[in-house]
């Protein structure tokens, strides 16, 4: 049985269980949480009917390598990675915010701007702008965090007013987030990419403030070649970009994105190659290190999470 579609595992000392869209979350005890990133996919806030080989392990290592890539710059909750689609960490109590930063007026925020609003989120955007126009400078677009259905935009003064943060935190977790997000974007120039926006989810432990979940992977992070990205932007091209928008664009193209009475398309067997391959790619591109696809069985995996398990101070 494959690892995405598997029913859940039961732990010693697990207290909890819960599933995701893409990921199966486990709390140990009241101080640790063991992440599963499966092979499922979702888009328009569905589920597809079927998992996409080494997807939960592409974005487990991607998401794994960022952590330790910017552990400098932020405290966050990782652990350890026992297997390859793994995560074990610690527990926090999150921020019921998603802190979303953009370097180029691109997705949301073009459709905005497109409407001719100049703010989203309390960020102003300037006049005389062009769809993945660089903005002045980074802005912080942050939105709600729904447990289901769509998140929410919401301003930093909504935020604070309605007690989603305090002044203080806000003004720690938006300087984390362009920190952030400045590593992010050095790390992506170095492969040849530019990193578009992202979003980042925060959380608090002992009073501390910590980065949590996945950071800098295609399912969160948009990335652009920066090789000819001057000269299609001045020739009113669309950029070459480096996400999980092709399988969106996919679903367009075959009328589905989410609405009632629509019907997911097919998913042929080369399609769900194909796009397991795509994943490889973006591995390969965005860390620029090989993919060692390594496959497990659902007996090996428990396995190496259990004596991850025995090593907590439970």
């Amino acid at each position: 049985m494959l690892l995405s579609v598997m029913a859940p595992f039961t732990f010693p000392h697990q207290t909890a269980f819960y599933r995701g869209k893409v990921r199966d979350v486990y709390s140990i005890g009241h101080d640790w949480l063991v992440m599963v990133a499966s092979d499922r996919i979702s888009a328009f806030d569905v589920i597809l009917p079927r998992p996409i080989p080494f997807k939960g392990q592409v974005l487990n290592q991607i998401a794994a390598y960022m952590l330790q890539k910017t552990a400098d710059i932020c405290p966050n909750w990782l652990l350890e990675v026992p297997a390859p689609n793994v995560s074990t960490g610690k527990r926090c109590i999150p921020f019921k915010i998603e802190m979303v930063v953009r370097g180029n007026l691109t997705g949301h925020a073009w459709r905005t701007y497109s409407s001719g609003k100049r703010t989203l989120c309390g960020a102003n955007m300037p006049d005389g702008m062009k769809e993945n126009d660089y903005f002045p400078s980074p802005i912080i677009t942050p939105s709600t965090k729904a447990a289901e259905g769509h998140d929410e935009d919401i301003s930093p003064e909504e935020i604070i007013k309605s007690g989603l943060a305090t002044a203080d935190e806000w003004e720690k977790l938006s300087h984390y987030a362009l920190q952030l997000f400045a590593r992010g974007k050095k790390i992506a120039a170095k492969q040849g990419l530019i990193l578009v926006d992202t979003k980042y989810e925060f959380g608090t432990l002992n009073g501390e403030i910590v980065l949590m979940d996945e950071i800098h992977t295609p399912d969160s992070s948009r990335y652009f070649y920066a090789d000819g990205f001057d000269e299609r932007q001045k020739a009113g091209e669309r950029q070459k970009q480096l996400s999980k928008e092709f399988v969106r664009e996919w679903l367009i193209a075959n009328n589905f994105m989410g609405k009632e009475g629509q019907t997911v398309p097919e998913m042929t067997d080369e399609w769900v190659q194909t796009i397991s391959q795509r994943y490889i790619e973006l591995y390969e591109k965005v860390i620029g290190q090989k993919f060692v696809p390594e496959p497990l069985t659902e007996e090996e995996t428990y396995k190496r999470i259990t004596e991850t398990i025995k090593k907590l101070p439970v």
